[in-house]
């Protein structure tokens, strides 16, 4: 499976647009916000005919749980305040949380339930391997600490090929 990998957007409807845009350009099935959406209204742009949605609260969106949820819900987004899991099938997952609870996040990779364990929250992109974990951060949609530009994530489950790209913000008429 493809998933596309998203965090920290912090109301920038246009990169989020983008970058979802991006990823199911590029063949991804699925997408997962790892949470900061700061407007829960923008749930709704996860959402795209034949593209499973999956996001997670983060800990700026801790005021706005309730309206999360219920556009979660509306958007046909799958949501979880600390944990969302996305089927990779063959008895497989991938979980995304935030990263802001770091004890949660050490338990996820210490337990080993998972092979892809998501996050945001350091506005820094990570990959690293501990066993058989892969912990994935594809930076961030807005103050991006590493690199220091918009980035995103596309993970085929399948080869365990991961590519982690640029995003820009396409500009509209009149702006």
């Amino acid at each position: 499976m493809r998933i596309g990998i998203i965090s920290d957007s912090h109301g920038q409807r246009d990169l989020l647009a983008a970058a979802v845009s991006a990823l199911v350009g590029r063949g991804a099935q699925a997408v997962v916000h790892c949470g900061d959406f700061a407007d829960p209204d923008d749930l709704a742009l996860l959402w795209r005919p034949g593209l499973a949605a999956y996001a997670v609260a983060g800990n700026m969106d801790k005021h706005h749980l309730d309206d999360l949820a219920d556009r979660a819900e509306a958007a046909h987004v799958a949501f979880s305040t600390e944990l969302v899991t996305v089927d990779l099938g063959r008895g497989r997952a991938l979980a995304a949380t935030h990263g802001h609870d770091e004890s949660l996040l050490e338990e996820l990779i210490a337990g080993q339930q998972f092979p892809y364990i998501c996050h945001g929250h350091t506005h820094s992109i990570r990959d690293e391997r501990f066993g058989p974990v892969r912990v994935i951060n594809p930076g961030a949609l807005h103050h991006s600490r590493r690199p220091g530009y918009p980035t995103v994530a596309l993970l085929d489950s399948e080869t365990d090929d991961l590519a982690i790209f640029r995003v820009g913000a396409v500009k509209a008429a009149g702006r």
